[in-house]
Parts: structure tokens; sequence; C-alpha cells
């Protein structure tokens, strides 16, 4: 230990400041300490928080899942039989869905000529003592519905119903930006049927007025996957005057008028999830009746075809008279 310092201090002679002679002493050895040459961290306590730091990750071979995509199905079957790979399966199996129903229970059938003949007429008489027959079940359905729904009032649901179907027809004139809102609305069931054929047209309704106020005309309840899983529908009959008017991607009209309203008689079914605390009442589908006239036909734009110019033939007459010298 003396011999070092001694060694330092002939070193400091030689310097001509006091930060030299600082340096000078930093840069003796210590005494009774050995240095290594080693990147490991002293303290060993977070070693394993160090080593999963980093991890190595296999990266997919982008060059080879290009050449797979170019490559022929013969090619493929080839390569899979050398690398003693079994062909992938395909699926087939339908999506399960247990927020709806696929279909409308026990349909309601419509009297014929309603909304046209009066109640005064024998047909009219008639049309009326039927659907009293048929009431006596809906007052059955209607107490399973008021077992999850104390306060349930058809006269009010009524136009709560009105109120969902006159929102989805409007959301329909953008389908793209009130996707989210018709899903609220509409079941899974009857969306694929509004959105049909929108996707090159322009769409528009407006709703002009009640022409009846609207009433409960049929419930129905249905049990799925047990007794206390239960869906109920409601048919709802609407009679109201509306104008609709579908426009194609030219801009030309295809099917209705903006300026004409008409009346129109709807039978419009909702359904709700009623054993789900978070259930809506949305619409599930429309019963159009057999004896309803067809609609008006689409006006479609088609481009004209060009025909070629036939042939100048000569006529029997000219063929006939002999030619003159």
């Amino acid at each position: 230990m003396a011999a070092c310092i001694t060694k330092v201090l002939g070193q400091a002679k030689h310097c001509q400041n006091i930060q030299s002679i600082s340096w000078v002493l930093k840069s003796a050895p210590a005494v009774g300490q050995i240095r290594y040459p080693s990147a490991k961290h002293y303290d060993p306590k977070w070693r394993k928080q160090r080593r999963e730091k980093v991890r190595k990750v296999d990266l997919p071979d982008f060059r080879q899942m290009m050449a797979d995509l170019k490559m022929s199905p013969d090619e493929m079957r080839t390569r899979m039989k050398k690398e003693g790979r079994l062909p992938p399966r395909h699926h087939q199996d339908r999506p399960l869905n247990i927020s709806a129903t696929g279909a409308i229970i026990e349909e309601f059938v419509p009297p014929e000529g309603d909304g046209k003949k009066s109640l005064i007429s024998p047909q009219g008489v008639k049309t009326k003592y039927k659907e009293f027959e048929k009431k006596g079940k809906s007052f059955m359905e209607l107490r399973k519905v008021r077992q999850f729904e104390e306060d349930f009032d058809t006269k009010e649901f009524a136009q709560q119903a009105q109120d969902i179907v006159i929102e989805a027809q409007e959301c329909l004139q953008d389908v793209y930006k009130n996707e989210d809102r018709l899903h609220d609305l509409v079941t899974e069931k009857a969306f694929p049927e509004m959105v049909f054929g929108l996707e090159n047209k322009t769409f528009r309704w407006t709703f002009v007025e009640s022409i009846e106020p609207p009433r409960v005309t049929q419930v129905r309840t249905q049990e799925m996957f047990g007794k206390d899983n239960l869906f109920a529908q409601i048919t709802v009959r609407m009679h109201t005057k509306q104008i609709l008017a579908v426009y194609d991607r030219f801009g030309r009209l295809m099917y209705g008028s903006d300026r004409i309203a008409k009346d129109v008689l709807e039978y419009v079914v909702l359904e709700k999830h009623i054993a789900n605390e978070y259930g809506l009442w949305r619409i599930h589908g429309k019963i159009i009746p057999d004896w309803m006239p067809p609609r008006e036909p689409l006006l479609k734009t088609f481009l004209k075809p060009e025909f070629s110019p036939l042939p100048a033939e000569e006529t029997e007459e000219d063929s006939s008279v002999p030619a003159t010298t």
C-alpha cells in the first residue's frame, strides 16, 4: 500500500495544478476490490423481469405467404403431402342466434277487405265476429307478458310500436349511417329483408298522418330452450298515410312518388325477449295477406341497344317489272 502511495505522489510532482492531482488519485487502483468485465447487474432482485423484457418472436415469412397465394391447387396439394399436412376443413355450420326467433309465431290472418269495407255491412259484421273469436288466446298470452312487464298496456304499446316503425323507416334513408340504430329497432331476421336492394338506390320516405289509431290485433309467446326463456310477438294494425319514392343510381324515379301521399294498411309484428331484463321491442316482420293486390312494378333503366342497319332488299314489284330497252 505504501508503494502505491509513493508512486502516486511521484506522479503528482510533475502535475501543474490541483485538478491533475485529483485525476491521478482517481486513476489509482482501489485496494481490496477486483473488477471483471461483465454486463450483469449487481442487484439480482429484478433478474426475472430483465430476462422477460426481451422475448424471441417468430415472425411470419411474408415471401412464403405471397408464394402460397400464387400456387395452384395441385401445387398446394403436392406440397402438403410432402410436408405431411392434412387438408383444411371448411365448416358450414350456421351461427345460432338466441336474441330473436327465426319466424313469425302463428301468423295473423287479416280479414279480407280490411280498411275498405264498412262495419255496418254484412261482411264487416262477419269480420268483427271472427276477430272476437281469436281474442281469447291473445288474452291468455297477454297474461304471460304481464308476468314480466306488470304495467304493460296494449293501447300505449300500439302507439309505441308505430313510433318504432316510423323511426326505422326514416333510418332506411341512410342505412350505412344509421346501421347501429337500425339493429336496436329491427331484429336479425327483419334487418336483411328491409335493407335488401338499397345499395345503389335512394330511398325517401315521409310519414304524413294516421288515418286510424294503431291497435293490437294478436299476442303470441313462444318458449325456447326452457319454460322460463320466453319470446313475445305482438301484431299491430297501422292505417296511415305515407309518401314513398325510390330512385335508382342515375336519379330516375323507380317506384312511388315524392309528392303523392297514399293510404297504407300494415300489419307489423314486433318481438321482444321478455325473459331478458334488457330486452327491446323490435320489428320482426310484416304480414302481407294473399288477398292484397300486387304492388306496382319497378321502373328500371336499361341501356338502349344499338342495332346494325338492315341490308337493302329489292321489293317484289321491282323484280317483276321487266327491264326496258
